[in-house]
C-alpha cells in the first residue's frame, strides 16, 4: 500500500537555521574544527537564580500537569511584565503560555485563519513564519524591504499591498527583527497600525528580542499605541532569548479574550501545557530579574560592533549595523556574481564556505534575502575573530 502524505507535510521544508547548526554540530562531533555562526540562541548560561527556582520546583514535587494556558502565578507575572515594560494592561486570563513562542504563533494562526486567508509578512523574515502560515492553509504574502529603508516596511507599502488582496487576515511584525536586527520606531508603528485598522486586519507582534537592543534605542510594542490597536494585536514573547532559556521552551501570547480563550482550547488538544518546572522558573525570571540581561546585552553589543566593522572591511561586502537581536546580515552579491566556482546563489556559497573553510553561516535565501548571509554573534569573540578570517579567505579565494 502506498503511504499517503498530506499536502501540508509535503510543503514544509526543513528549517535552514537548524540544518546549518545541526550539520556544524555533526562535523564538530567528528573532530572537525568548525566555527558556527548559525546558532539562534544566546551562548550564555541560564542565570543561577532561575536554575535555583527550577530545582526548588522539583524538590517541591511540582511535576504534574498544569492548566493548559499556564499556571495563574506565571500569567500574573507576565501581566505585570507587560504593564511594566510595555505599558499594556493585560488580564492574566488574556495570556496563553506555550511551549515556545513558535507554539504560541501556531495556536494563534490556527485560531484566526481560515483556508486561503492571507497573512502579510515583511521580508527578510524569520524562517518559520511562512511555514507556519502554510500549515494552517493560509497564504504568506511577502512585503519586500531594502537595506536603504533599514529593512522595514512603510505604511504606504502595506496599504498598497492590502488593496490587491481578497482575504487579508493579519500582519506579522517582528521588532527587533530576525534576521536584520531592525527596530520600528513609534511613528512608523503608528502609521502601520493606522493602515491595519483601515483594512480591519489583525497584528501579530513578535517581540521575542525586545531586551536585546543597542545604542540607546528603545523597544515599543505596537499594541501600546491605543486601545483600538491593542484589541487587534496579539503580542508574542517568551523567555528564550532574554534569559538564555532556549531549551526550557516557554513562550506566550497576549491579546483579546476571545482569541486567547480559543487558542487555549487548541493548545489543550495539542501540546497540553508547558513543562511545570519551566513555568515555576519563568515566574522567578520575570519577577526577580538581576543584572544578567544587561551584562549579556553589553557583551552582544561589543561583539556586534567588532563583527560588523570587520565585515565592512572585506572588499565588496556591505553590512548595515543592526540595532537589536544578535544577528548581522552582510550583502555578498559581488561574490555571487564574480566567483570562479560556478556558484550563483547564497546556499551554494554557504556550502562552499562550510566544506572548504569550516565556517557555518545561514544563507539569506532562508529569510527571503538571496544576496545576503546571516551571522549570529551569539558566540565567543574568539570564534568571531577566527570565523571572520575564514569567511574572508573563502570569499577572496572564490574569485581566483
Amino acid at each position: 500500500m502506498a503511504i499517503q502524505i498530506s499536502h501540508r507535510a509535503k510543503a514544509i521544508k526543513p528549517s535552514p537555521t537548524l540544518t546549518v547548526s545541526n550539520l556544524a554540530k555533526q562535523m564538530k562531533a567528528e573532530g572537525i574544527d568548525v566555527i558556527n555562526f548559525g546558532v539562534g540562541e544566546p551562548d550564555f548560561n541560564t542565570p543561577n537564580y532561575i536554575k535555583a527556582a527550577a530545582i526548588k520546583a522539583i524538590n517541591d514535587n511540582f511535576t504534574r500537569y498544569t492548566e493548559s494556558s499556564g499556571i495563574i502565578e506565571l500569567r500574573k507575572a507576565i501581566s505585570a511584565k507587560l504593564k511594566r515594560d510595555n505599558g499594556l494592561d493585560c488580564d492574566p486570563n488574556d495570556i496563553l503560555v506555550s511551549p515556545g513562542a513558535k507554539a504560541s504563533i501556531t495556536a494563534i494562526l490556527l485560531t484566526i485563519c481560515d483556508p486561503r486567508d492571507e497573512i502579510l509578512i515583511p521580508s527578510p523574515y524569520w524562517v518559520s513564519y511562512t511555514s507556519l502560515v502554510e500549515m494552517v492553509d493560509a497564504f504568506p504574502i511577502l512585503l519586500p524591504t531594502r537595506a536603504a529603508s533599514n529593512f522595514k516596511i512603510s505604511a504606504e507599502q502595506l496599504d498598497e499591498a492590502l488593496k490587491s488582496l481578497s482575504n487579508p487576515k493579519a500582519l506579522i511584525l517582528n521588532s527587533p527583527n530576525n534576521p536584520t536586527g531592525s527596530i520600528y520606531k513609534r511613528k512608523e508603528l503608528e502609521q502601520i497600525a493606522e493602515v491595519c485598522l483601515k483594512y480591519d486586519i489583525m497584528i501579530i507582534s513578535d517581540e521575542i528580542y525586545e531586551k536585546l537592543i543597542y545604542d540607546g534605542q528603545e523597544h515599543m510594542s505596537i499594541a501600546s499605541i491605543s486601545d483600538e490597536v491593542r484589541e487587534r494585536t496579539i503580542v508574542i514573547n517568551g523567555v528564550s532569548k532574554a534569559y538564555a532559556m532556549t531549551g526550557w521552551r516557554l513562550g506566550y501570547a497576549a491579546g483579546s479574550t476571545e482569541i486567547i480563550k480559543r487558542a487555549a482550547r487548541i493548545q489543550s488538544h495539542t501540546t497540553s501545557c508547558v513543562n511545570s518546572i519551566t513555568q515555576k522558573a519563568a515566574v522567578v525570571a520575570l519577577n526577580e530579574c538581576d543584572d544578567s540581561i544587561a551584562k549579556m546585552r553589553d557583551e552582544f553589543q561589543k561583539r556586534r560592533n567588532f563583527l560588523v566593522d570587520e565585515l565592512n572591511k572585506i572588499p565588496n561586502v556591505k553590512c548595515r549595523l543592526p540595532r537589536g537581536a544578535f544577528y548581522a546580515m552582510p550583502n555578498i552579491a559581488y561574490y555571487l556574481h564574480n566567483n570562479q566556482l560556478g556558484i550563483k546563489n547564497c546556499v551554494k556559497i554557504c556550502e562552499y564556505l562550510l566544506q572548504e573553510y569550516k565556517v557555518a553561516i545561514v544563507p539569506g535565501s532562508a529569510f527571503g534575502a538571496d544576496k545576503y548571509v546571516r551571522f549570529s554573534y551569539a558566540t565567543s569573540m574568539e570564534n568571531i575573530k577566527e570565523g571572520l578570517k575564514r569567511f574572508k579567505k573563502g570569499l577572496i579565494n572564490s574569485l581566483r
